[in-house]
């Protein structure tokens, strides 16, 4: 608990610096805030850390959880605020909108579905597949089983629900050999964003 605080904390501080170092009347472009004030603030806050953030518990992971927007996060507080704060989480995301929408990922053919035997299937660019998964609901990493591999990543809370993201290596084996992309320019701008800054990570926000 005092580490998810201090991480709002930090958070908050970083995103108020950049508010006055950009001017009040700019903060919603520069910041992706928007007129939500304090409570969209502390809603990106949610999904920024993996390390020591807000994780599910086992039962609140389940279900079907389809695609709504690309999501970033970074390890831990300390890689989060030396790379610039939410600042630096919007800039990533706005950089993977443009090649997801090249590779075809929308909120129609993209989603995972989590059940309580720790089977899953699921969706990435409309190709299915499916197998086992392991998480663990003390730290939010989850491993998904198929057929040919293991995929390592993790789980965090955001304000619209949930967060799952993969290193650059994961997130490659992710989108070539589970979703079929065969745009390599593409899938290398996604993976060049997960390995530009020191403790990124890059993936899906996904809503029930």
């Amino acid at each position: 608990m005092k580490k998810t605080v201090f991480i709002i904390a930090t958070a908050l501080a970083v995103a108020c610096t950049s508010c006055f170092s950009t001017g009040m009347g700019t903060s919603t472009a520069n910041t992706g805030y928007g007129n939500n004030g304090l409570g969209s603030i502390l809603g990106s806050v949610l999904g920024s850390v993996l390390f020591g953030g807000m994780t599910f518990d086992q039962s609140s992971l389940l279900g079907n959880w389809n695609y709504n927007a690309p999501s970033a996060a970074f390890t831990t507080e300390q890689t989060l605020t030396k790379a610039g704060g939410i600042n630096a989480l919007n800039n990533i995301t706005a950089q993977l909108a443009p090649s997801y929408n090249t590779i075809g990922i929308n909120k129609k053919n993209t989603f995972f579905n989590f059940a309580r035997d720790n089977k899953f299937n699921a969706q990435v660019n409309g190709i299915p597949f499916n197998g086992t998964y392991a998480y663990n609901p003390q730290n939010g990493e989850i491993t998904l089983k198929t057929a040919s591999e293991s995929i390592k990543g993790n789980v965090t809370k955001t304000q619209n629900g949930m967060g799952l993201m993969f290193d650059s290596k994961q997130m490659t084996n992710l989108l070539q050999k589970e979703g079929k992309v065969t745009d390599k320019q593409a899938v290398t701008a996604v993976s060049t964003l997960a390995k530009s800054t020191d403790g990124a990570r890059v993936g899906f926000e996904l809503t029930k």
